[in-house]
């Protein structure tokens, strides 16, 4: 099992603007002073290796969509504007003509279907996209955005819309699936994939306000998971305070969930469309240190999600 991740920003997407490219350039220039390269191998293996990522790489401008590899079809967890680049990728790829595409969406907030429109499988004839979720409003939702949306072009493909009941196993593409209700405005919900003796658990928009408690479901749900990708977009001082109740985690919390559940790799997600790459990279490093704080004895492997980025498990 695999998941890549076209979209990792929360709420709405994030410019890499002029400023930010600018600090890069002159951090790069700083980082190589006195070096002579003896070709571009050579500075490509310095940019890997020597710099931070926040200086080599990109977090991402995308909201939210995760691709969840290893079944026997298409597996995609939300639809925002990440899954453009998904639909370029497949388009290039096979041309996206006769496949089955598995859509599992956490909720209806713009930042988690706004790309649907431009997911270019379902002009084609041929192809089945199934979207499922626990809300009951979901195809009348997408339809309506259809019909405001700048494409124009009639569906191609076979659309379905199937509901989920949490608490409930589904065998979607060959993955067992079960589905979560969580805290959000407006209810959104997590997924649990387990194939081959591997789990995955997407976990994106929820906000743990009980989660001290011995009986948190939410323990067994992350239960053991090879990876847990999980909404971490505030920091602490943040989501227990000014944005209490709006609906999104921290990463103390989820990382205190990860360590009393035995998840084996934490990836924070749904990172706040406000902060720069290097502060992003400043919140993963204060992260890593909160879990030897909390749990000196703890093996979990914490990573931050940036579009682009594949975890194997």
């Amino acid at each position: 099992m695999k998941a890549r991740f076209w979209g990792t920003r929360g709420s709405l997407p994030a410019a890499a603007d002029t400023l930010d490219l600018r600090q890069k350039i002159i951090d790069i220039i700083n980082a190589s002073r006195g070096r002579q390269f003896s070709g571009r191998e050579d500075m490509a293996e310095f940019a890997g290796t020597q710099l931070p990522f926040s200086q080599s790489g990109f977090y991402g401008t995308n909201t939210s969509c995760v691709e969840i590899i290893g079944g026997e079809e298409y597996v995609i967890c939300d639809a925002g504007s990440g899954i453009r680049d998904l639909s370029h990728h497949i388009m290039t790829d096979d041309e996206g003509r006769g496949r089955t595409f598995n859509i599992l969406l956490s909720h209806l907030h713009w930042d988690h279907i706004q790309g649907f429109p431009f997911f270019m499988p379902r002009y084609i004839a041929g192809n089945t996209v199934i979207v499922y979720g626990g809300h009951s409003d979901i195809e009348a939702a997408l339809a309506y955005q259809q019909e405001w949306s700048n494409i124009s072009l009639p569906d191609g493909a076979d659309i379905r819309f199937e509901i989920l009941e949490p608490g409930r196993y589904y065998n979607i593409a060959g993955f067992d699936v079960l589905p979560i209700r969580q805290n959000h405005p407006g209810v959104s919900y997590g997924y649990r994939f387990e194939r081959n003796g591997k789990s995955i658990v997407y976990s994106s928009d929820c906000e743990h306000q009980d989660y001290e408690s011995n009986d948190y479901p939410f323990i067994e749900f992350y239960k053991d998971a090879d990876l847990l990708v999980a909404d971490a977009q505030y920091q602490a001082k943040d989501a227990f305070g000014a944005k209490e109740n709006w609906g999104h985690s921290s990463n103390t919390v989820v990382t205190e969930l990860g360590a009393r559940a035995g998840v084996k790799h934490l990836c924070m997600f749904h990172n706040e469309p406000t902060v720069n790459d290097t502060d992003l990279e400043k919140y993963l490093h204060e992260t890593r240190r909160y879990l030897e704080i909390y749990d000196p004895e703890a093996t979990m492997q914490i990573d931050l999600a940036y579009d682009g980025l594949e975890i194997v498990v």
